[in-house]
């Protein structure tokens, strides 16, 4: 029976549309079930209560556009096929956006898995870790599953990377993590600073490889800010990696690449898999890729409601960084968890914790009536008594898991 795009999108909503269709992990089912199949959990089982506001996790609230939806659905007469050709159709297609060889690209399911890899090829005893704190913390668990030590470089008091130091401490390192712009803090460097690290880093240990995330490229409007692709390009010892978890709205599917000179991604290849990519993941990274004014309004979208609720915090009082992101991070002078546990009893859902920022909240930018909303939420909560001393374990009691999160 046919099912119209609306119907589609109300029967499996846009985060239960995501899980379906990611290719990137199977279960082996019981020969025989001990109970009978359940109907596919509600959208709020899959991570959050659906009444919630969800600003934790930096996605794009809006979603896939409606031409990815639409190409979704006609692909669903080819998901009992495997993929084959449509990974390197998508290769092929992101490399001639970039205006890059399909050698230079590496897909990925998901930038983590493009992080993984990268990890297993450049770490391993005797080959450390060099990266920020706070930052996109995946690599550091992995460093330790790949029994290397990890140099954490804390960010500067304006909470942007600290550079000169993470160069002045590469020496010995295998890996170099730069996430630009960073996350958490939304910061971002320049395309001269960029440039200047990596000529110091790459003195200071020729051997190491840098890897420059670019997740929240698209969303930069810094003047002096571009790309670090071509960087990629002219030295061996860089890799770039983006994603369309962020601005294409398609975290739950799935969907990273890396861009460097093929020999550098050959090394990163060998623990990739083009077939974990399902035909309706690469169908709609292809259909996503081509449509540019979809991405032109999601920024646009972005910037109106992140000065809205930036503006709405300083007047209230309270310091926030300079973000060239889909989200902020404001310091809300007090324990993080007090204030997102009071966002969440009003219906907001903030991001945990960031060591060793405890007092600095992180805030995905959503919609603009998403954000509005969120915006008395947080007035109400910052107008609520701070918690006696002992209400809490102390903050020094945050401490770092092997996968890399925290815990207290």
């Amino acid at each position: 029976m046919a099912t119209s795009r609306r119907g589609f999108i109300q029967l499996v909503g846009l985060n239960g549309l995501a899980v379906a269709a990611a290719g990137c992990a199977t279960a082996r089912p019981a020969r025989t079930p001990a109970v009978a199949p359940q109907a596919a959990p509600p959208l709020g089982a899959l991570g959050t209560r659906s009444s919630l506001i969800r600003l934790s996790s930096n996605e794009n609230s809006a979603g896939p556009g409606a031409k990815v939806l639409t190409a979704m659905q006609d692909s669903f007469g080819v998901a009992n096929r495997y993929a084959f050709r449509l990974p390197s159709d998508l290769a092929d297609a992101v490399a001639g956006s970039l205006g890059v060889q399909p050698s230079q690209v590496a897909l990925g399911c998901g930038s983590s898995e493009i992080l993984d890899s990268a990890a297993a090829a450049f770490l391993g005893p005797g080959r450390a870790l060099v990266t920020a704190m706070p930052t996109f913390e995946l690599l550091s668990g992995r460093a330790a599953m790949w029994g290397s030590d990890v140099i954490d470089v804390p960010v500067d008091a304006e909470l942007r990377l600290d550079l000169d130091q993470m160069a002045g401490r590469a020496r010995g390192a295998g890996l170099i993590f730069v996430c630009n712009p960073n996350n958490p803090t939304g910061t971002v460097h320049g395309a001269a600073d960029i440039e200047a690290f990596v000529a110091a880093a790459l003195r200071a240990e020729p051997k190491a490889t840098i890897l420059i995330d670019e997740a929240y490229h698209e969303y930069v409007e810094h003047a002096d800010y571009k790309t670090s692709i071509g960087l990629a390009l002219s030295n061996p010892r860089v890799v770039v990696s983006r994603t369309f978890s962020k601005v294409y709205g398609m975290a739950g599917l799935r969907v990273g690449y890396a861009v460097g000179q093929s020999e550098t991604l050959r090394a990163m290849h060998r623990f990739l898999d083009s077939g974990r990519l399902s035909c309706l993941s690469a169908r709609a990274g292809l259909t996503a890729l081509a449509d540019q004014a979809r991405v032109a309004e999601m920024c646009s979208n972005n910037h109106a409601a992140r000065a809205m609720t930036v503006q709405a915090l300083r007047d209230a009082g309270y310091r926030v960084a300079d973000s060239e992101a889909n989200f902020v991070m404001a310091d809300v002078q007090r324990d993080i968890r007090v204030f997102q546990r009071a966002c969440r009893d009003r219906g907001v859902e903030i991001a945990r914790p960031f060591p060793p920022l405890l007092t600095w909240a992180r805030i995905t930018i959503g919609a603009m009536a998403e954000m509005q909303q969120a915006v008395e939420a947080f007035r109400g909560a910052l107008a609520e008594p701070l918690p006696t001393a002992d209400a809490l374990p102390a903050l020094e009691r945050y401490v770092p898991r092997r996968d890399g999160t925290w815990a207290c």
